[in-house]
């Protein structure tokens, strides 16, 4: 059986503003909105950097919008 993608997701672009520790990072959304964003599982895998000035994809809960979930480095 495939794993179906989860399409409860809001999936937004922005900026990383700043570099936290444990891979978390502060991002700027386009409306103008920061939240507090986490590496995805695949990005660490492969080691993708992610560095301040970055465009980003961000999935976001629609149960928590001030955290997020970086699923693409741009």
């Amino acid at each position: 059986m495939a794993k179906e993608k989860s399409k409860d997701f809001l999936e937004v672009d922005g900026t990383v503003e700043e570099a936290l520790p444990s891979a978390n990072f502060r991002v700027k959304l386009e409306d103008g909105r920061v939240i507090l964003a986490y590496l995805s599982g695949k990005l660490r895998l492969y080691q993708i950097r992610i560095l301040p000035g970055d465009k980003v994809k961000v999935q976001i809960s629609p149960y928590d919008l001030a955290k997020g979930r970086i699923i693409y480095r741009y």
